[in-house]
């Protein structure tokens, strides 16, 4: 790409640019992803960017696989119920451990390599995320029942990227695995973000799930139901959908599911025309 080539990317970015200056944009961070270095590396690096143009990015980030992995190492089994994790009191130890230790400070570091300024924060902080018990038989699963953002707004005033891991708490001092998904949807609500991305391991919503050619570019919150029940979106789909019903009826303006193994995924929806994935709102 020669520079006039370089310039006429910059200007086709200029209204997108223009369009989310000083608006926040939710990032939900998981799956492969976060496995790969090389996808991590694109991931950080378009944050980084996106922060430096004016956008206020909030990174929420999960990590199944880290959880999973030392879960493994301490010789303990590793069951999920309907996609959620059967957490008791050594498990959520661990959780909190890897999320909002190992995993949280890698990516703030990994964001300052790429010349950013990130803080890492979990739900504890603040309180941020208050929860109860969601099922008994699942353990310390957390439903969300509180979300108090003055922790995120007083990062991103200072100018700061915030990197959330999702562990809450309750006022009698437990400690509870959050869906990442959930608090995502949770905090971009609350938040009044222009969007919500969240980068899972498919192209987005396929019409027939054995074609990437039939990919759903866009779908309306009403025509979700209908997509459900024509078997469209199904099984792990499912709550992933309900989660980008319930932010955009939080007040979220559009919500995205993107295919986070394509690297720059992020710059590629935020700031272009053509996009990638599949895009809800409320309506026309």
């Amino acid at each position: 790409m020669d520079n006039a080539q370089r310039a006429q990317v910059l200007i086709h970015a200029l209204p997108y640019i223009q369009k989310y200056t000083n608006k926040i944009v939710v990032v939900k961070y998981g799956g492969n992803a976060m496995i790969s270095d090389e996808l991590k590396d694109a991931v950080m690096g378009d944050i980084v960017l996106l922060s430096l143009i004016g956008i206020k990015v909030v990174l929420v980030h999960g990590g199944g696989p880290e959880i999973t992995h030392m879960l493994d190492a301490v010789g303990k089994e590793t069951k999920f119920v309907n996609g959620l994790r059967v957490t008791d009191k050594e498990t959520v130890d661990i959780v909190q451990m890897v999320l909002a230790g190992k995993v949280n400070k890698n990516l703030v570091n990994l964001l300052h390599q790429k010349g950013g300024k990130a803080i890492g924060l979990c739900g504890i902080d603040g309180h941020m995320i208050e929860a109860e018990m969601l099922n008994s038989s699942l353990g310390y699963v957390g439903e969300i029942t509180k979300v108090n953002v003055e922790p995120i707004t007083d990062v991103l005033e200072k100018g700061y990227i915030p990197v959330i891991s999702t562990v809450g708490c309750d006022n009698d001092g437990n400690v509870y695995n959050i869906n990442a998904d959930t608090a995502a949807a949770k905090i971009a609500g609350i938040l009044g973000a222009e969007s919500l991305i969240s980068m899972t391991d498919i192209e987005g919503i396929l019409r027939d799930k054995n074609d990437p050619s039939t990919l759903i570019s866009k779908i309306l919150v009403d025509e979700a139901p209908q997509l459900v029940e024509e078997g469209v979106i199904s099984g792990g789909m499912i709550p992933k959908v309900e989660c980008c019903i319930d932010a955009i009826e939080s007040g979220v303006r559009k919500v995205f599911i993107i295919d986070g193994r394509i690297p720059h995924a992020i710059l590629i929806e935020t700031l272009t025309n053509e996009g990638i994935g599949t895009m809800f709102v409320r309506g026309e």
